[in-house]
């Protein structure tokens, strides 16, 4: 049986970000940014809502139709063209979400600083499942649908692993990982990861 996909809408914001929210909650990446359960239970809800901002602004959100899964994807330019990037854009993030927390603003710039940036590419800048939905594969159908059209066109994809499990999963969708693992600063390791379109 297959997995029905929608593009989500404005009017999906508030389940995005419970859905992100939910699903990160023991993601490694999310507990070095919001170190400690309570802290993290009251705050990383905001951090979801800025992303999803974001995406349903410059990009694209997928959502399962029965909601418990979605992926926020970029179309990014190649190097050179110009993408509208603001250096500014971490610090903004880090004032609206959790000011004192300068984590926030690191990550997305030690992300940055190891993005691929030579070529036009699909960036998956976040998938969740609901946690009681994971392991039914819809995360792969979610990333499938966009990788099918990646390969239809001859365009790389490119994400972030942030645990072992997601790397896992990414390698058998065809994407390896570039260069070193990035090390989060007495934290976790994030894994780039770059999948060349298959023929």
């Amino acid at each position: 049986m297959g997995v029905a996909i929608r593009t989500a809408g404005p009017g999906d914001r508030e389940w995005v970000v419970r859905l992100l929210d939910e699903a990160f909650q023991d993601d490694p990446v999310s507990g070095w940014v919001f170190p400690g359960a309570e802290y993290r239970r009251r705050t990383h809800h905001r951090l979801m809502a800025a992303f999803a901002d974001v995406v349903l602004a410059e990009g694209r959100v997928d959502l399962t139709e029965d909601g418990a899964a979605c992926a926020m994807w970029l179309s990014l330019p190649a190097a050179g063209e110009d993408d509208g990037a603001d250096d500014d854009t971490p610090v903004r993030i880090r004032l609206a979400v959790d000011p004192g927390n300068d984590r926030i603003e690191r990550i997305a710039r030690l992300t940055a600083d190891v993005h691929p940036a030579g070529r036009a590419h699909e960036y998956l800048w976040m998938i969740g499942v609901a946690p009681g939905r994971q392991g039914e594969g819809l995360g792969t159908a979610l990333i499938g649908t966009v990788l099918d059209r990646c390969d239809r066109e001859g365009r790389p994809a490119y994400l972030e692993a942030s645990s072992d499990r997601s790397r896992l999963l990414y390698e058998r969708l065809g994407f390896a990982v570039v260069g070193q693992p990035l090390e989060l600063p007495e934290g976790p390791l994030m894994w780039p990861m770059w999948r060349e379109p298959r023929g």
